[in-house]
């Protein structure tokens, strides 16, 4: 048996799992509604509170995707009850975030504003690292994937670049820096000079 595919899903109180014989699998809970569709196959037992998924065979398929089943059944198990969210750290001198309105408004060294529409179900909210006094962005959200896709889209407006690290980063990312270039001291060299 799979070790992930097997472990049981808790239900928490104020969550409500419905399963339909189409392999549809929707999930209610105090922060919203995810629905999704499985592989007919994968069959879905709840007893006392607690959810577990099924294969029919060992084949290789049905293996691979008892494991993947519950893993995202978790998800959104987990979505509903806490929702899940992504922060981002802002780095370098004048870059920062505002909001307007529901949008998200990035100032990245560009001549221009940056702004960017939340996918559905995503919430943004903008605030500064007590710590380290960067400007952060928290994505918040009830859909892991939509959540992860959305701090993707922002990253990718400002990837940390490797010389001084500016850009955007996820909280507790280590980037990678290089030594930038060195000079020869004194200017005295073999090249030709300009008279």
């Amino acid at each position: 048996m799979s070790r992930i595919g097997k472990a049981p899903i808790t239900i928490p109180a104020g969550v409500d799992v419905q399963i339909a014989t189409d392999g549809g699998v929707t999930v209610k809970g105090p922060k919203g509604t995810l629905s999704r569709r499985f592989q007919p196959d994968m069959a879905f037992v709840i007893q006392d509170g607690v959810l577990t998924v099924q294969r029919p065979t060992d084949s290789k398929t049905h293996r691979a995707l008892h494991g993947l089943t519950r893993s995202l059944v978790s998800n959104m198990v987990t979505g509903v009850s806490t929702g899940y969210k992504k922060v981002l750290e802002i780095e370098g001198v004048g870059f920062r975030a505002t909001k307007d309105g529901k949008k998200l408004v990035l100032s990245l060294g560009f001549s221009h504003l940056v702004p960017i529409e939340p996918l559905e179900g995503i919430d943004f909210e903008v605030g500064q690292d007590n710590a380290t006094r960067r400007p952060v962005i928290t994505i918040n959200g009830i859909d892991k994937e939509v959540v992860g896709q959305q701090a993707a889209v922002i990253r990718k407006m400002k990837p940390p670049e490797p010389y001084k690290g500016k850009g955007i980063r996820y909280q507790g990312e280590i980037v990678r820096r290089k030594a930038g270039k060195s000079g020869k001291a004194g200017g005295k060299g073999g090249g030709k000079g300009k008279k």
